[in-house]
């Protein structure tokens, strides 16, 4: 069931979004369009909820109770910009906006582009941290909590890669060719 609940949220986040995009550009009712965007955080409330309820039957804490903590992590930290991301372009494809700013490719930009990318998805690995934490604390000493411990090790896991490859940035910075700096 939980599965089923994460796969749910999946589909229902792309849907709202794409809800509330078209009628912010397509119909032109932006305030309806946020309202939609708004729903969005409603999504891990009931994915939350629906997993303490679960844990709260008695049910043995596993890999699926872990995926949903992971799940709303991810979404706390990556979800704002995957929306901003989506409003920029479809604001540029549908609406006159400017077209989105792509990523600075080289040097001190691209490093500093690079640990905010790392830091939202430490904020994600830290958020997925801290609920399967509490989910620990609230199943007790007395019940199997491994599974969610595991979880917890790929975060830290996950922090570890995502500060290897912007440290990888800031002291081997990628430098412009000097062809490429010709053609512009």
């Amino acid at each position: 069931m939980i599965v089923t609940l994460i796969v749910v949220c999946e589909v229902a986040f792309w849907v709202l979004l794409a809800a509330g995009l078209t009628f912010r550009y397509l119909f032109r009712m932006p305030r309806v369009g946020l309202g939609l965007l708004l729903c969005e955080p409603l999504l891990e409330v009931v994915l939350f909820t629906v997993t303490a309820i679960d844990l709260k039957n008695g049910a043995e804490p596993d890999w699926k109770h872990g995926l949903a903590a992971v799940y709303i992590g991810f979404t706390v930290g990556l979800g704002h910009s995957t929306i901003k991301w989506a409003d920029g372009w479809v604001a540029y494809r549908f609406a006159g906006g400017p077209r989105p700013v792509k990523p600075p490719k080289y040097g001190v930009a691209r490093a500093v582009h690079e640990w905010k990318v790392a830091g939202r998805w430490i904020l994600a690995a830290v958020v997925a941290m801290g609920l399967l934490q509490a989910a620990i604390w609230y199943v007790g000493a007395g019940g199997e909590t491994g599974s969610l411990r595991e979880w917890q090790l790929r975060m830290v896991w996950l922090v570890g890669i995502n500060v290897v490859i912007a440290l990888s940035y800031t002291l081997f910075p990628k430098r412009e060719s000097v062809k490429s700096a010709k053609m512009r």
